[in-house]
């Protein structure tokens, strides 16, 4: 596992111990990226359930300002600072073992305006889906985000939530990228 392209290309990274998280590879990371856009010119991204964070230090190599990680396994919170300083990208992040929906009520209460959400959890964890929504409902999301999730293929994720619309769905083996765009509440106008 390493860190695909921008500042930071090449470096590599540290897995979580055990078997408790799953890797995104660096395949599927470089067809995400290509997907969303390469590179960005500024912005916050949530990696929720950040595992060892590659999504996240991937954003932030490649021209996010701002990535906040949450994790709430101990050893995945290590392994994410580690990459951080390892890529020498921890002044631009922020870290916090705590469970995502909680993660996402702070992040209300400070105010925060993400672009971009990656939506990795667990597999067996697919209620964690509807995080989308519920970061859009409060308000913690921008109206041009993306978010990015990815998945088991025998989860199915609709094609529209609430607030969002699928507008890329990928198979990567056993695992399925599904990327959505913010559309606005059903009835709302978005300039």
């Amino acid at each position: 596992m390493r860190v695909v392209a921008g500042t930071a290309k090449g470096l590599p990274l540290k897995a979580v111990p055990g078997t408790s998280t799953r890797p995104t590879t660096d395949k599927v990371k470089e067809s995400v990226f290509n997907m969303i856009g390469p590179f960005f010119d500024g912005g916050i991204a949530v990696d929720l359930f950040a595992g060892s964070g590659g999504l996240g230090i991937e954003a932030l190599s490649r021209g996010i300002d701002r990535v906040i990680f949450t994790d709430k396994d101990r050893k995945a919170i290590e392994t994410i600072r580690a990459n951080l300083a390892k890529t020498k990208l921890q002044e631009r992040a922020e870290v916090y073992k705590v469970e995502a929906e909680r993660a996402i009520k702070a992040m209300k209460k400070n105010g925060i305006q993400a672009r971009l959400l990656f939506l990795d959890p667990p597999y067996h964890m697919e209620a964690s889906y509807e995080l989308m929504d519920k970061a859009a409902e409060i308000g913690i999301m921008t109206e041009d985000s993306i978010v990015v999730c990815e998945h088991a293929k025998e989860v199915a994720l609709g094609a529209e939530t609430k607030y969002f619309e699928r507008f890329k769905h990928e198979p990567y083996g056993s695992t399925i990228i599904s990327i959505y765009r913010f559309k606005g509440e059903e009835g709302e106008e978005i300039e």
